[in-house]
Formats: C-alpha cells, structure tokens, sequence
C-alpha cells in the first residue's frame, strides 16, 4: 500500500533549532537591553515627496558607486534562486510564493552593506564595495546581529504559518506539479480562500518588519544606541507618519515584486537603489 505524501516542512525543524541558540545569542548581547529608552532620538514628520527625493538619492548613489552596488547584491538574487531549486527539489511548491514574498522581511539586512556605503559617501568619503565590510565595525554591531537573527525568525514563522494555510485549504498532499498548484490556486474555492487568507496574514507580517526595521538598522550604524531604542524609534517613525511609512512599504514591496519577475534578476538594480535610498529616508525621518 502506498502512503499519501505530505509536504516536508523543514522550516519547522529549522525554526526549533534556530529557538535553541537564541538564548545563547541573547547572552551574547547581554546589555542591549539597558539600553536608555528616556532620551530617544527626535522624529520628524515626513511627506511624500520626501519619498521621491530619497528614491532620487538613492538611485544617484547606485549610479554613482554602480559597479560595487551590483557586486554587494549580487548574492541575493543568487540565493533566491538556489532556495527557489530547494523548494522545487523538495516537494515544497506551495511555500515558493511565500518565500519570494518573504525576502522582503530580510530585505534590511541584505541592504546593510548599502546602508554604510551610503553613509560613508555622505561623509565625503571615497567608497568602494570592501567599505560595506564596516558594518561588521559598527559599535553596535551586536545590536543588529540581534535585530537581523530575529527578522530571520519572522521568516521562518511566517513559512510556518504559510504551510499551515495550504494544508487547511488545499492540501494536505502536495501537488505534483507547479502547473497543477496554479490551477487548484486559481480556479477553485479553497484556492482562493489560500490566496486572500494568505495575503492578509502575510500584510500583518509585512507591517511588524516595517514597524521594527524602517529605520532601526540605519540608526544603529550611525549612532551606538541599543537594540531597544532603535526598534522603539523605528516604531515611532511609523506611527508620527502612517501614511508616508505605508506608502514606503508599498513601494519597496511593488519594486521587489518587479525585480522578482525575471528570475530575481531585477533585484540587482533594484536592491541598491531601495537601500541607498532607506538611508536617506533615516536621516530625513530622524534629526
């Protein structure tokens, strides 16, 4: 007798052993926490055509540092495309929609190597690519190791939760074939029911990265304050400035989708334009 198939789910295993070295992370930023949370950095009230001139500044530092930018973010779009093969190889189809949506929960961490391209380049510096290295020389380093271990973690919930969703509507087998996961995705009830649940799950993960991350990964390269104070900051940034934040984060997801559609390749243009121009939406958000 043939047992039914079921979809593997080594994010989970993943996510366990990720939870079991947290503690040990933790002990390493012992003190992060302690972090003065009185004396807060001052937010100031932004527009959308702020918006424009960050997308501005930024595409004119990838134009100007274009050749280095290209080679820090070239990895991404690699590993995009090797995790697309996983998920092929492993019988894990169903997730390939949610981890393309996904990278935009990493996408600040990606882009750190930018961040401190463009604060060296504003400083007046000569940049070149090995210059992103020192993020790794920021006083505050341990603080985004914390912040960027935890965004990984969000992915990795929001996989959990993703695969949750596909069994409770389409599955629990898996299908046999992409063709075949599109059809039952878009031409059957549950299929739908997957896609509208699945979207509006995915907005409330989207919307807790962009609440922590718009600006606490920048602010942490440029000012040694704690874990605490950066994402409390960050937090504040998007609640002075709904509209403007909302709008960001439409924007940066509209641009991701676009880079994503020719095989990620887009994301090698795309990637050091969105983080060059994140660091000027820090220093015109934060005085």
């Amino acid at each position: 007798m043939t047992m039914a198939k079921t979809i593997g789910n080594p994010i989970s295993w993943a996510a366990q052993q990720l939870g079991a070295t947290s503690d040990h992370i933790a002990e390493n930023v012992t003190g992060i926490g302690n972090a003065d949370t009185q004396h807060l950095p001052t937010v100031k009230t932004l527009t959308l055509q702020d918006l424009r001139e960050c997308l501005r500044a930024g595409y004119q530092d990838f134009l100007a540092i274009r050749a280095d930018a290209i080679f820090i973010v070239l990895i991404y779009p690699i590993a995009g495309l090797l995790m697309f093969g996983f998920a092929m190889q492993a019988n894990m189809v169903p997730l390939l929609a949610p981890l393309v949506a996904g990278f935009a929960l990493i996408g600040p961490v990606a882009a750190l190597g930018l961040y401190e391209i463009s604060r060296r380049r504003e400083q007046g510096h000569e940049v070149h690519w090995l210059d992103a290295l020192g993020v790794f020389r920021s006083p505050s380093f341990g603080a985004i190791l914390a912040l960027a271990f935890y965004l990984v973690m969000l992915l990795l919930v929001w996989l959990m939760v993703a695969h949750g969703i596909y069994v409770e509507t389409l599955g629990p087998q898996p299908p046999e074939t992409l063709g075949q996961f599109l059809t039952q995705a878009l031409t059957t009830g549950p299929g739908w029911t997957m896609i509208i649940v699945g979207s509006a799950v995915g907005f409330l993960f989207a919307l807790v990265a962009l609440a922590v991350s718009v600006v606490s990964f920048p602010l942490l390269l440029d000012r040694k304050v704690g874990l605490p104070v950066a994402v409390v900051t960050s937090v504040r940034v998007l609640r002075h400035n709904p509209t403007v934040i909302l709008t960001w984060g439409l924007i940066v997801a509209a641009l991701l989708v676009l880079g994503a559609i020719p095989l990620l390749l887009g994301l090698i243009v795309v990637m050091p334009v969105l983080g060059h121009a994140t660091w000027h939406l820090y220093r015109r958000a934060i005085a």
